[in-house]
């Protein structure tokens, strides 16, 4: 007998990847990577969860081998020895039937705690966000070494044995960066007035990223209109400054855009189709032709922000997720909170087993459960 949950069970291929079906596990920091390191309870960690079907797991942000790249002392470095840490985290997933991708980083300018690296932390114009400066602007050499640090940890993560690498271009930090006005005030090729012109560091580190990779080997890009210094931002208001935003992406490399948004039922732009249209990734599959996957509280009660709040989630209905996958609005959905708690989150959907969901306990921040 089917269950309207089936749609998320659909196999999923492009290129050499083939997926059993069409749940992601979303990147989310842990901060658990003693001195940048990932060992085995990270291991166990995403092993766990390829062992109770999520089709995709996405990791941890883990950032490029650049002074500054990240902003906690626990998040795990992709360069140097911190590698065998990640073959080891590969071969387990793989060894449970999982497929799997770094979610390749820069944090930029952004701050998340009272700690403090020993480099100044690196942006566009040595802003954290409008009128707000931290740290130094990049100058041209730190430009393009930095576009070099992204191809050569997307050529580890291929070497290493995994299945996609995602680069992180969302939610304020260094990428997004440059995208965003309020940040990016350069006066040189790699500022502008517009997304598109704002855009061409994107564009750069995505072709370098392809080059290093080659051709079959896919690229997933993360990106959002809102950034965790103001979550009203919008950094396209209108379909056709999407398209000058995407398209350069897609053209330069971009196999699959992973598009974040708060609540994954909203629409983009309600002005044009309503309180029921497309939403972000929804628009974004129909600008490019390219697989999209969204993102957004769900199957919880409540958005992400409320876990940095120390609040918990209860768990709902998944039926204005399937509507949508049934309409092929979007190809993929990444799931977070849910598995950061539950890591059969994915096994129990499959089942149809709605009363064994436990929502997000946010106490489960602590631990890799």
């Amino acid at each position: 007998m089917s269950h309207p949950n089936d749609v998320l069970f659909r196999p999923f291929k492009l290129k050499g990847l083939e997926l059993k079906n069409r749940i992601v596990m979303a990147p989310m920091t842990r901060g658990m990577a003693p001195e940048g390191q990932p060992g085995e309870p990270n291991a166990a960690y995403y092993r766990r969860r390829a062992e109770n079907e999520v089709g995709l797991i996405l990791s941890e942000g883990t950032v490029i081998d650049r002074p500054a790249s990240r902003n906690l002392p626990g998040i795990p470095f992709f360069h140097g020895d911190a590698l065998d840490g990640w073959k080891q985290v590969i071969d387990g997933v793989h060894e449970a039937g999982g497929k799997m991708g770094p979610q390749i980083w820069h944090t930029g300018s952004t701050r998340a705690s009272k700690w403090e690296p020993e480099a100044p932390v690196e942006s566009p114009s040595g802003l954290i966000g409008p009128d707000d400066p931290r740290g130094v602007a990049m100058t041209e050499a730190d430009i393009e070494a930095t576009i070099a640090a992204f191809a050569s940890a997307a050529a580890d993560a291929k070497r290493l044995g995994f299945d996609v690498a995602e680069l992180h271009g969302a939610h304020g930090y260094l990428i997004d960066q440059f995208f965003w006005d309020g940040t990016n005030l350069r006066d040189d090729a790699w500022g502008g007035k517009t997304i598109q012109e704002r855009s061409r560091f994107a564009v750069e580190v995505v072709k370098a990223v392809r080059a290093a990779v080659g051709p079959d080997f896919p690229v997933i890009l993360r990106l959002s209109q809102w950034k965790q210094q103001d979550y009203k931002v919008k950094l396209t208001s209108t379909p056709q400054e999407m398209e000058d935003w995407l398209g350069p992406l897609s053209d330069a490399g971009v196999d699959i855009f992973h598009c974040s948004q708060r609540r994954f039922w909203e629409p983009e732009f309600a002005e044009i189709d309503g309180e029921e249209g497309l939403n972000f990734a929804g628009w974004a599959k129909k600008i490019t032709g390219k697989p999209t996957i969204s993102v957004g509280s769900v199957g919880l009660s409540g958005e992400f922000f409320s876990a940095f709040k120390g609040e918990g989630s209860q768990a709902t209905s998944l039926d204005k997720l399937t509507a949508r996958m049934e309409k092929d609005e979007f190809d993929l959905i990444a799931v977070g909170r849910a598995l950061i708690s539950d890591p059969a989150w994915a096994a129990k959907v499959h089942r149809a087993a709605s009363d064994e969901l436990t929502g997000f306990n946010a106490e489960d921040l602590a631990e890799l459960v």
